[in-house]
């Protein structure tokens, strides 16, 4: 069993905390060649196949985010909270009002953190100056900067396929983290406050595009379906 780190954006991540998200597609990466192109295996399903022409030999790419049985641990916009500011502008520890995870002298850059690390995706933070007087300012670190130590959530891989990105369907939408906002006077389905439309793939259709851009979509790559489970080891 191998772990692996993958970003998610704040939507992304709420939306496995909810246990709404249980799969992800990314799109397929390789060095293609001549002789490279989406294979069909024994059991019928289509997989990235080479020709290497020098080795006289051919063969499968795995999936660089893993295999069935492998883990992933989720990697979001975060952030270290380590002490607050009385009201008499003492300097005290801070006491998590929000999900947090403690951390004990965690190698990051040039040095070391402990305290907590806080998300993003379960809303704002602002982060005082160490003179206390200063007006707040923002500490979010980006998602590829985050260590395995500051990670709350684990996902073990279920299955892992290879599709064409719009042959995806309305249960694999919603599966993808799509909400039903359906009220009583119409149909709707999105995420609130950033896509919606009448039905989860044209939904999930906008969230792509907002991630890759339109031609993307048009384009309809390969990509990899890889479908999870939440498992022990984050700390949400």
């Amino acid at each position: 069993m191998k772990e692996r780190g993958m970003i998610f954006n704040g939507e992304m991540v709420r939306a496995i905390l909810d246990g709404r998200k249980t799969q992800t597609r990314r799109p397929i990466k390789w060095k293609q060649t001549r002789f490279t192109e989406i294979g069909e295996r024994e059991d019928g399903s289509k997989w990235p196949w080479s020709e290497d022409a020098e080795h006289a030999c051919d063969f499968w790419h795995p999936c660089p985010f893993g295999a069935v049985g492998d883990r992933i641990w989720v990697r979001e916009t975060w952030g270290v909270a380590s002490h607050a500011f009385s009201d008499d502008g003492l300097m005290i520890d801070w006491v998590p009002d929000r999900p947090a995870t403690a951390i004990h002298e965690m190698p990051f850059g040039n040095g070391y953190f402990s305290g907590h690390a806080i998300y993003a995706a379960d809303g704002d933070f602002t982060w005082g100056d160490d003179d206390g007087y200063e007006d707040g300012r923002s500490c979010w670190k980006p998602s590829i900067h985050m260590p395995r130590a500051a990670s709350r959530i684990l996902l073990e891989i279920t299955d892992v396929r290879v599709e064409r990105l719009n042959s995806i369907h309305d249960v694999d939408a919603m599966r993808e983290g799509i909400q039903n906002l359906t009220t009583c006077s119409h149909a709707d389905f999105g995420i609130p406050g950033v896509v919606n439309a009448q039905h989860p793939v044209r939904a999930f259709q906008l969230l792509w595009e907002s991630i890759y851009g339109a031609d993307n979509w048009k384009a309809n790559p390969w990509v990899w379906v890889i479908e999870f489970k939440r498992v022990e080891g984050g700390a949400a």
